[in-house]
């Protein structure tokens, strides 16, 4: 079929019959959770519907101070959610360790594949920095997510193993090294499985998303892969310096575990 279905609002409201029918399925098992489905169904709708028009202007009124204002948001959101999610867990240090990680790891592989890989120009242009910043920010933001529950319960169920290990000469870097490296392998193992999958198990969201605009399947999956990699680097960059600051934020000055 040539050219583009545009779905009109009666066929996106069809679509809410898959939410009607996990929450006949909730209520029916007796889960109470079909408040949060109801509000999280929602709250996705009027958050898209809203960034639909306001990135339509953005894309019509190209400005690098919009651009940046954006990247801007979408990181200090994703930090915030972060900090959400472990809500009194946290100690101050750890929450500087997790902002750099994010900012740093996000940032350096974005320029690097907007600028080096993609070549965008001007440098500012929205329609390539805000999805693509998006699907980096969004990927590193569970990995890090990951990474610090895996670096919370390590250091805590392993406490006692670490405290023998300094007691008997280890540095804290060598006391945590193992549930360092388990807790690298824990955040990256779900973009690594995505990888082992695509193409095959499933067709990635941007790659089916270009398909179905018109774009040619060649071109869609060069992009793909490309995306991919740089999600892949930007998790495994924003985890190791997360794991690499963040295990310090566990011992005192004197190499003593909090």
């Amino acid at each position: 079929m040539d050219g583009i279905i545009n779905l009109s609002i009666g066929q996106v409201a069809v679509a809410y019959i898959f939410v009607l029918v996990v929450i006949a399925i909730v209520r029916i098992r007796g889960i109470n959770k079909e408040k949060e489905i109801i509000i999280s169904s929602v709250r996705m709708t009027l958050q898209l519907v809203l960034t639909g028009y306001v990135l339509v202007y953005v894309f019509k009124n190209p400005s690098p101070f919009i651009t940046i204002g954006i990247i801007i948001l979408m990181e200090a959101f994703s930090i915030y959610t972060i900090y959400k999610k472990f809500r009194g867990k946290l100690s101050k240090s750890l929450k500087r360790v997790i902002a750099i990680s994010t900012s740093v790891g996000t940032l350096s592989c974005l320029i690097y594949f907007l600028f080096i890989v993609v070549r965008i120009s001007p440098w500012y242009t929205p329609q390539y920095f805000v999805p693509i910043a998006g699907m980096f920010i969004g990927n590193s933001m569970t990995g890090i997510s990951l990474g610090v529950k895996s670096l919370i319960e390590g250091m805590s169920t392993q406490k006692s193993l670490i405290e023998e290990a300094l007691i008997l000469g280890a540095t804290p870097k060598n006391a945590s090294k193992t549930i360092i490296n388990s807790t690298f392998d824990a955040a990256i193992m779900p973009t690594v499985n995505s990888m082992l999958g695509m193409g095959i198990v499933f067709l990635p969201g941007m790659m089916t998303g270009q398909i179905l605009s018109g774009t040619s399947p060649t071109t869609a999956i060069a992009y793909q892969i490309a995306i991919m990699f740089g999600i892949f680097g930007t998790v495994a960059l924003s985890v190791i310096i997360l794991l690499q600051l963040g295990y310090r934020t566990f011992f005192n000055s004197q190499s003593q575990l909090n």
